[in-house]
């Protein structure tokens, strides 16, 4: 007897992919019910940084808390992830997600979302990612380079912090500010002065040379309060070196999530404490200053060192980049990358891609046109402050 010949060999035969597929839906059907069941949380540590505009886009900025990966996220992502704490499953999410958005978000995304988030470890119990790659460190030479000078950095600022922190509370910092604008007001009131002042101390190299060395420790000092400020609000501070470009050397100090630390005010803070640090240090000169009687000759020297001491604190609050200025700026309009974002954003308008600048919001177009009109007076000025300078000392 054959097979064919066989009772219910057909029948067997003809039921089997009507089988498989059966029990493929059914599998797929319990993966969906044990997705629609997890109740996903986010790993202890994730930074989630405020929203920011990033050319026409408003986007979030995640950090890994071991890896250190950052990346970028849309404001909806941002509201899912709000929700991760280990309570809500799939459905909990898409009904908050419907009555933030009024719309429903759809499986696949969902699907997608916890995806992304488990391959990058964001998620409590997924395995660390491999950390990026760091860019090639570019070999120091006699012309330019930079040389770590703390084995521990976070642990120096830390120590720091601990040091100063009697002194670093609104009841003294205050004080030290008004006090700055009071020597800024009374420098600056008398042009000639402090002209002649600069003449003077140019020309006088045993004066000139102790307030170059000075300025230059000061300068160090300025890298080190922004560290300091930071670890007040929780700042990871991971470098601490020296920067040269011959024929200078300067210290430099790196905050690991300067981005991320706590609301506007702490960015602003850690932003400015460099040129606060700086004007702070000229105040016994300035008292100094203010208690020599005009005819002394101490007086004129005197004078144009603080104007230049005041000139280069306040330099670092022009909205230039790498300049202080710059970073406070770009946390007061909420941007990420301003400068090549307009740089990016002019090129799209010289080019007349009408559809492309279409895409930036209202307020993208007027943040990096009115960037772009500053940027442009900032350079127009320093450009004609330092021609006069120059040519006010040389026909004096």
């Amino acid at each position: 007897m054959t097979a064919a010949d066989r009772p219910g060999a057909g029948a067997r035969s003809a039921a089997a992919p009507g089988t498989a597929e059966t029990a493929a839906a059914a599998s797929a059907a319990d993966r969906a019910a044990a997705v629609r069941g997890y109740r996903p949380e986010m790993r202890p540590g994730v930074l989630i940084g405020p929203a920011v505009l990033r050319g026409p886009r408003t986007v979030h900025l995640v950090k890994h808390p071991v890896s250190g990966a950052t990346f970028e996220i849309g404001p909806k992502e941002r509201f899912v992830l709000g929700l991760l704490d280990g309570t809500r499953d799939q459905d909990a999410v898409v009904t908050a997600y419907a009555e933030r958005f009024r719309r429903r978000l759809p499986d696949e995304q969902w699907i997608r979302l916890l995806g992304l988030l488990g391959t990058r470890g964001l998620l409590a119990g997924a395995p660390d990612p491999a950390p990026p790659e760091p860019p090639p460190a570019p070999a120091n030479t006699f012309w330019k380079g930079t040389r770590r000078t703390v084995s521990d950095a976070h642990r120096t600022a830390s120590r720091l912090h601990a040091i100063m922190s009697p002194i670093l509370g609104p009841w003294i910092q205050i004080p030290l500010v008004a006090a700055s604008l009071v020597m800024i007001v009374a420098v600056l009131a008398d042009p000639p002065a402090f002209w002649d002042g600069m003449l003077e101390l140019v020309t006088r190299p045993w004066v000139l040379v102790p307030f170059a060395i000075f300025l230059w420790f000061s300068i160090c000092l300025h890298e080190l309060a922004h560290g300091i400020s930071a670890r007040r609000y929780g700042g990871i501070v991971t470098e601490i070196g020296l920067r040269w470009r011959f024929p200078t050397m300067m210290m430099y100090c790196t905050v690991d999530n300067y981005l991320f630390l706590p609301g506007l005010r702490a960015k602003l803070v850690v932003a400015a404490a460099g040129a606060h640090v700086n004007l702070v240090l000229l105040l016994p000169f300035a008292l100094w200053w203010a208690l020599l009687d005009p005819a002394d000759p101490a007086r004129p020297p005197l004078t144009g060192a603080l104007f230049i001491g005041i000139v280069q604190a306040l330099s670092n609050l022009v909205p230039l980049p790498p300049l202080d200025g710059y970073r406070i700026l770009s946390h007061l309009v909420g941007a990420v990358g301003l400068a090549p974002e307009t740089r990016a954003y002019l090129l799209l308008r010289r080019g007349g891609g009408r559809d492309a600048v279409a895409a930036y919001p209202a307020r993208a177009r007027r943040v990096y046109t009115s960037y772009a009109v500053t940027a442009a007076g900032c350079v127009l000025l320093a450009v004609a402050g330092s021609a006069t300078a120059v040519v006010l000392l040389v026909t004096r």
